[in-house]
């Protein structure tokens, strides 16, 4: 944006686009002057968010530029330089209107009619609506509300304050005519119509937090596979609400959240960001980056709330492409490990630090820039948290919203204890194909109305990867609590606060540093969910894995999970090919996976009959064939080639997943649940998953 001569340059091609445009719009009905808007799309060097400003003089357009980059943000890299990506016009010419439609005969005035039909305000405290036919209403005609305005195919409410008009062509014209309150002052105290207003405006908000980053995300693996998550937690680190992302990532952010409180105390700043994806210091595995940003008072140093996103990166480090290596032994086998590293302070992203920390130490990142325009994402999801939860603020007050994020998550509280109350004692003891074992006993109190969730009797910490942090239990557990709650709630905090959990320290639930823990985030949790429903008589086991698939090689890294069958229960058949239980992401669209990867999508199939029979049978599984076009390593990292998914109740188990490379002369290499193989040119990857556990005893066939 500074090169001598930009200015005359970009002049000269929105010229050109104007004239083009001009000439365009005066080949079409209208008439009289064409106003242009001209406007220049700039970004960071280095990065792909381009914004739009309107065409002024450099300097001019920087400072348009950098507040709008602010505001979507929360922060600038000033050393970067600004690239002029793109210019364009938006020409307008009037057009003649369309005939209007045929006036009525004026009606009389709603307001002054002797005896208008009127109906009761929705909360029955308001004033009454008058109601007003369609019909009655003619072009330039206008009803104040509180009204409601009937008509065959509608019904248009009229809020006070607003203001109904019919324009010139016949359309019903609403705005507001009254300021809206600064504040509305609804108290502290819990009102259950409010409490579902506030519980889905918490959950709005991180679905906002998603979507931002969603579309401003480089990598494939939160782009399009939707690999994230997102959610608001209180002062404390207390998970308020979330979106419906990803659930072991749900359960077990705030545990890095109060890492970050904990570990910074008196020492954030107001717009302060966190960056961690330490397992041992409040994460779950590396390639799960957390960004954490504490809101503020403005202008002061109360803390009010707190944001955080947690995305997978496709590549962290580590001995793979990918970071999901089937053999790491050691945590740091595992990629880059952040813990509590400060990315934003002052309203300036410390890029360079970041980004040495990601490239350097024995398995640094291998695209250090695609993590870097990940987490600048981010910290923009994490903005617009911020800026949404502040205008809550403005509206109803801090001390009206922080009493109901403690509300909302009383309000779980109580409907976990409403399970409780049916719920009955219960163990189970869950083999894994590794031979490492999960024991878990739940114990209900009824009186006391809570329960105690004992795992002990666990294997030790295991020298392989299938270790996992206490935060990826905590997660499942959450999980499966929440699955048990048929209210509609967020899932939070309070869901876990009549359960106490026990885990045994030095065990594969609860392992020592630097253990490795790569699969236990993934695998290790969906075992943990299958232990708890078969110990509480739920439902038969989905296909217990995710069946996780990376490849790469210097240039390029994939990861991705793939679907399987999932368990039946009393009443239901199990869905044949989903995503099931601790994981929700997606597939990449095979266009896309094509385009930014030299592989080929041979086919992605249902498995049939692989779901385990029953009276409600399992889902089955999925097959998937992906075929290389250069060398690459590819490996998987899965469970149940061994051990098949459990059926309840006289259900059969649903089928072993498996996977082999088939080369390009023919030979076909197995590969076991954790395994890596080099591929080459037209060798071909095949995942088969496992199918789901079916229930109860399948009928007897009918007689021929």
């Amino acid at each position: 944006l500074d090169t001598d001569g930009v200015s005359d340059t970009i002049a000269g091609g929105l010229d050109e686009l104007a004239a083009d445009a001009t000439a365009e719009l005066r080949r079409g009905p209208g008439s009289g002057d064409v106003s242009v808007e001209r406007r220049v799309h700039v970004r960071y060097d280095g990065t792909d968010t381009a914004l739009e400003v309107p065409e002024a003089s450099p300097a001019q357009m920087q400072d348009a530029f950098e507040q709008s980059y602010r505001r979507m943000f929360s922060f600038l890299s000033p050393d970067r330089a600004l690239v002029v990506e793109a210019v364009s016009v938006e020409a307008t010419l009037p057009t003649v209107l369309p005939t209007v439609l045929p006036t009525v005969l004026p009606p009389a005035s709603p307001a002054s009619s002797a005896s208008p039909a009127s109906c009761a305000s929705p909360d029955g405290q308001g004033k009454g609506r008058a109601v007003v036919q369609r019909d009655d209403l003619a072009r330039g005609d206008h009803v104040n509300g509180p009204a409601v305005i009937v008509e065959e195919t509608a019904t248009t409410v009229v809020d006070e304050g607003w203001q109904a008009r019919v324009s010139d062509i016949g359309d019903l014209v609403l705005r507001r005519v009254t300021s809206r309150a600064a504040r509305h002052a609804i108290g502290t105290e819990v009102d259950p119509v409010r409490l579902e207003i506030f519980a889905n405006r918490f959950m709005a908000i991180a679905e906002q937090m998603g979507t931002l980053l969603a579309g401003s995300a480089q990598s494939v693996n939160i782009k399009e596979r939707l690999d994230f998550s997102c959610a608001v937690f209180d002062p404390t680190g207390g998970l308020v609400a979330n979106a419906p992302h990803i659930p072991v990532h749900l359960g077990s952010m705030g545990e890095s959240v109060r890492h970050v409180l904990r570990a910074n105390e008196g020492r954030i700043q107001p717009g302060d960001v966190y960056v961690l994806n330490d397992p041992y210091r409040g994460g779950t595995h590396l390639p799960d980056v957390t960004v954490v940003t504490p809101v503020y008072a403005p202008g002061g140093d109360d803390l009010w709330f707190v944001v955080a996103s947690r995305g997978h990166h496709a590549d962290i480090g580590g001995i793979t492409p990918g970071s999901m290596p089937s053999a790491s032994r050691s945590i740091d086998e595992e990629g880059v490990r952040l813990d509590n590293v400060l990315m934003v302070r002052s309203g300036v992203f410390r890029e360079a630090e970041l980004r040495q920390l990601l490239i350097t130490g024995p398995h640094p990142a291998r695209n250090a820039d695609q993590n870097v325009g990940d987490l600048r994402a981010q910290a923009a999801a994490n903005a617009a948290g911020v800026s949404a939860l502040l205008a809550m603020v403005e509206e109803f007050g801090l001390n009206t919203v922080q009493a109901y994020m403690t509300h909302v998550q009383d309000n779980a509280t109580e409907a976990v204890r409403r399970v409780l109350d049916h719920l009955d004692d219960g163990e189970c003891t869950y083999e894994l194909d590794t031979g490492a074992v999960i024991r878990v006993a739940v114990t209900v109190d009824r009186s006391a109305r809570s329960a105690i969730i004992d795992f002990t009797g666990t294997s030790a910490q295991t020298a392989d990867n299938f270790n996992a942090p206490p935060a990826v239990t905590r997660a499942a557990v959450l999980y499966v609590l929440r699955t048990l709650v048929d209210d509609d709630i967020p899932l939070n905090e309070g869901c876990l606060v009549p359960v106490s959990i026990v885990i045994p320290k030095r065990s594969m639930l609860d392992p020592s540093p630097p253990a490795a823990v790569v699969a236990g985030n993934v695998e290790t949790s969906q075992c943990v969910v299958g232990a708890l429903y078969r110990a509480l008589g739920v439902m038969a086991e989905a296909q217990g894995t995710m069946n996780n698939v990376t490849f790469g090689n210097e240039r390029h890294q994939y990861y991705e999970t793939v679907a399987g069958g999932a368990g039946a229960g009393d009443g239901f058949d199990g869905t044949s090919c989903v995503q099931t239980h601790m994981t929700n992401s997606r597939l990449t669209d095979p266009e896309v996976l094509e385009a930014r990867y030299p592989v080929r999508v041979e086919s992605f199939s249902i498995r049939r009959d692989s779901g385990g029979a029953g009276r409600w049978r399992g889902g089955d599984g999925a097959v998937r064939r992906l075929r290389f076009l250069e060398p690459m390593r590819a490996s998987i990292l899965s469970t149940h080639r061994r051990i098949a998914p459990y059926g309840m109740d006289g259900g059969s188990p649903g089928g072993l997943g498996a996977a082999r490379v088939v080369s390009a002369d023919g030979s076909v290499t197995e590969l076991a649940a954790t395994d890596s193989a080099e591929v080459l040119p037209d060798d071909v990857l095949v995942v088969e998953t496992p199918g789901g556990g079916g229930y109860g005893v399948p009928d007897p066939p009918l007689p021929r």
